[in-house]
C-alpha cells in the first residue's frame, strides 16, 4: 500500500501492527530503491511519502533498477557531538538546524520504520553519548517514543545526557501558516538540541 502522508502524521497508527513492513525515503533515491524493494517482497507494506518534498527536495538518480535493503538506516551526516535519529522531512530539518549552529552531528536517517535498525541506533549512541530523536508526528506515543525506551534500556551505559525527543504538538494540525510553524517541532527542536549539546 502506498500512502501519501496527510497532514495529520499517520505512520504511528501502523507501528504496532505485527507483520507489516514501514518505509519512509527522505530523498528521491532512497524513494525509488525502497518502492522497488517494496514491490519485490511479497510482505504487506505501508510506503509513505512527504507530500511537502514533492516540489521542494530533487536530485539525480540512476535509470537503473535498484533496491535499498529493508531495515537499515544510513548516516545523512558524521559528526562528533550528538546523534540525531529521524526520518523524512525530519533529515532536512537536521541538516539545516546542525548548519546554523555549527553543531556536528551524526544525522540517522531510519528510512525504514518497521523494522528499525537497532544496530545503527546502537553504534551512533555509542559513538556520541548524547541521542535526540525528531518525528513530524505529534511526540505522545510516537515512534521516537519506542526508539528512545529502547535506548534507555540497551544503550543507558554509553549516555552521558538524558535520551531527548521532539515533535509536533499533541493537537491536530492547523491550517493557518502561523499556528503551523508553532504546531510543528523545528524551533523546538532547534533550542533543545543546543540544549543537549551542552548538556
Amino acid at each position: 500500500m502506498r500512502a501519501k502522508s496527510n497532514p495529520q502524521s499517520n505512520e504511528a497508527w501502523f507501528f504496532h501492527t505485527p507483520g507489516l513492513k514501514i518505509v519512509y525515503p527522505s530523498n528521491p533515491f532512497d524513494a525509488k530503491g525502497l518502492l522497488n524493494a517494496a514491490i519485490e517482497d511479497p510482505n504487506p507494506y505501508l510506503y509513505f511519502e512527504h507530500k511537502g518534498m514533492y516540489r521542494s527536495i530533487s536530485a539525480e538518480i540512476p535509470d537503473e533498477y535498484y533496491t535499498i535493503e529493508i531495515g537499515k538506516a544510513v548516516l545523512a551526516k558524521e559528526g562528533e557531538q550528538v546523534s540525531i535519529i529521524t526520518y523524512g522531512m525530519g533529515v532536512h530539518w537536521a541538516l539545516k538546524a546542525i548548519a546554523e549552529h555549527g553543531i556536528s552531528a551524526d544525522i540517522l536517517d531510519l528510512r525504514t520504520l518497521l523494522p528499525w535498525d537497532k544496530e545503527a541506533v546502537k553504534a551512533t549512541v555509542k559513538k556520541t553519548g548524547k541521542v535526540i530523536f525528531l518525528q513530524e508526528d505529534c511526540l505522545t506515543g510516537g515512534i521516537g517514543a519506542e526508539i528512545c525506551a529502547w535506548i534507555s534500556e540497551h544503550c543507558f551505559e554509553y549516555l552521558d545526557a538524558p535520551v531527548m525527543r521532539e515533535g509536533s504538538l499533541d493537537t491536530p494540525v492547523p491550517f493557518a501558516p502561523n499556528l503551523e510553524k508553532q504546531f510543528l517541532p523545528v524551533e523546538r527542536f532547534s533550542q533543545k538540541l543546543k540544549e543537549l549539546v551542552a548538556y
